[in-house]
């Protein structure tokens, strides 16, 4: 029992030493001519304007997290997908149907939540 735990441990070593011995080679191998240029903030090949601290709008992060969550409940989908063949032969071919297909109307339920709410729009109109 322990000669399995002892494996692990030797390949956690090698691992650990094959990391360091990688970085110690690239530090010696690297060129070192720091400048003030290569040491400046890059930002997509522009040149740095104004603070770091400015006031993102809060929409980008809203879509990215509908899109996260839409994107990993349909991957829940495919092993239903999947396995859907052998739950037909079995005789249970109905009741995976209905389950999928209430899952898909509650993620339909909510995209027309965000819809309606306005979460999918880049400018949000002002209600007066």
């Amino acid at each position: 029992m322990l000669f399995e735990f002892a494996n692990v441990l030797v390949f956690m070593i090698l691992g650990f030493a094959f990391v360091g011995v990688n970085l110690l080679i690239g530090r010696f191998l690297r060129p070192a001519n720091p400048q003030a240029r290569k040491l400046s903030t890059y930002e997509c090949g522009e040149p740095a304007s104004g603070s770091a601290w400015v006031n993102f709008n809060i929409r980008f992060y809203i879509v990215a997290l509908i899109f996260i969550i839409f994107e990993v409940e349909i991957a829940f989908v495919f092993p239903v997908a999947t396995a859907f063949r052998g739950w037909v032969d079995s005789g249970q071919g109905m009741f995976a149907f209905a389950e999928i297909f209430i899952f898909i109307a509650i993620l339909f339920i909510g995209l027309v939540y965000a819809w309606v709410k306005g979460d999918l729009e880049w400018v949000k109109k002002v209600k007066a």
